[in-house]
């Protein structure tokens, strides 16, 4: 329902841009600017595609094949969700005249591929807690890096958490369906 209330907003000019952009333009800057741009480059595919390969690759040598299959048919899903939002709203960046930053691909990217390492490997470690805690802790760094640095409004973020979002709850979805019942 957020991603479906910000995207009215991103579409109709709505009276939420303008808090967003206020807010996006304050924060842009803020922050060590190494440390800001290493959280922002955690959404990059160069960064969390071999995080979730990693994964992807214990699940299947542990036999979770299916699982392993479905995460890679979820961080697949990505590009084809994101590129038409992009074209779609058209909306300009933060520090730039260029358009086609909503939703964050960075985010979205961030989001399902720490988020699915994280289904894939919660059942292996003995503190399990920590392989979601430490998916989140990447994908908020992530989204408050892309905003520090001004790549993105905080909006395109939140969307970014909400595709990403959707896309592993299929997955989760997906992978119990699969399962026998408890």
């Amino acid at each position: 329902m957020l991603f479906l209330v910000i995207t009215w907003q991103v579409l109709a000019d709505g009276p939420l841009l303008g808090p967003d952009e206020r807010l996006g333009l304050e924060l842009a800057g803020r922050g060590p600017v190494p440390l800001t741009e290493f959280f922002a480059d955690l959404g990059s595919t160069q960064a969390a595609l071999p995080v979730l390969a990693c994964a992807v690759l214990v699940a299947w040598f542990r036999r979770a094949r299916r699982a392993a299959l479905y995460a890679v048919l979820a961080m697949a899903a990505v590009p084809a969700l994101v590129v038409p939002l992009k074209l779609w709203t058209d909306r300009q960046g933060p520090l730039t005249e260029a358009t086609g930053y909503y939703p964050s691909g960075h985010t979205v990217t961030a989001t399902v591929a720490y988020g699915a390492a994280a289904l894939l490997l919660a059942p292996y470690p003995k503190r399990s807690w920590m392989t979601p805690v430490a998916a989140v802790l990447l994908t908020a760094a992530t989204g408050v890096g892309l905003v520090l640095r001004g790549y993105h409004w905080p909006l395109d973020v939140v969307a970014g958490w909400c595709v990403g979002g959707m896309l592993l709850l299929a997955l989760r979805a997906a992978g119990r369906s699969g399962q026998p019942p408890k």
